[in-house]
């Protein structure tokens, strides 16, 4: 089985139920939040921020970055329509944030219209990366801020020991549900690669 999210608009409706429980558990835990802080916190946004989210989901970072100091605007798109609805009803209560159905190879937007995109543990999952990095770099100002957070799946493992079962399930995980489990190591040269300078890596 290929990875689900890299062709989210195939899902069916039953696994992208499962998809949007998955993504909101997962935002919620004290450890990905923290993650979630740690490098927004290094990201230097301009008052009134314009922000945008690739891949956003049902939205739990885009309601973060709504609620964050200096930001103006933020704008969440997805491919996927039901992950659209779940994050418009998740963030109703949030005015400055908007959510657009859109592919992230082909953003519908000008250059230059944000200050900051966000790629929240997206580019493992799509196929070109590349292509996604350059259209991130085109909707940007010049002087904007690239956010991105991802696994390191091609070292992941549970493993205490040679052999050990528990592994298998973290095989399986990692062949259905990542396309590129390199993706991390390759990251500084294909964001150079797109335009953009890399400052920090945590």
């Amino acid at each position: 089985m290929a990875d689900v999210f890299a062709d989210i608009t195939q899902a069916s409706p039953s696994m992208l139920g499962v998809i949007a429980n998955v993504l909101e558990l997962r935002a919620a835990l004290p450890q990905q939040r923290a993650m979630l802080e740690a490098y927004l916190s290094e990201i230097e946004f301009p008052a009134d921020a314009r922000v945008l989210e690739v891949g956003c989901g049902t939205g739990p970072v885009t309601r973060v970055l709504a609620t964050w100091p200096r930001v103006a605007e933020v704008v969440g798109v997805d491919p996927s329509p039901a992950l659209l609805q779940k994050a418009r009803e998740l963030g109703a209560g949030l005015p400055r944030l908007f959510f657009q159905e859109a592919d992230g190879k082909a953003l519908p937007f000008e250059p230059g219209r944000f200050d900051v995109v966000v790629l929240h543990t997206v580019l493992t999952h799509v196929p070109g990366p590349d292509v996604l990095l350059a259209e991130a770099f085109r909707v940007m100002r010049p002087g904007g801020w690239l956010g991105t957070c991802d696994g390191d799946f091609a070292s992941a493992t549970v493993a205490t020991g040679d052999g050990d079962p528990l592994q298998s399930c973290v095989q399986t995980f990692v062949e259905n549900f990542v396309h590129d489990r390199w993706l991390l190591r390759r990251l500084p040269t294909l964001v150079q690669s797109a335009g953009f300078q890399a400052s920090s890596l945590l």
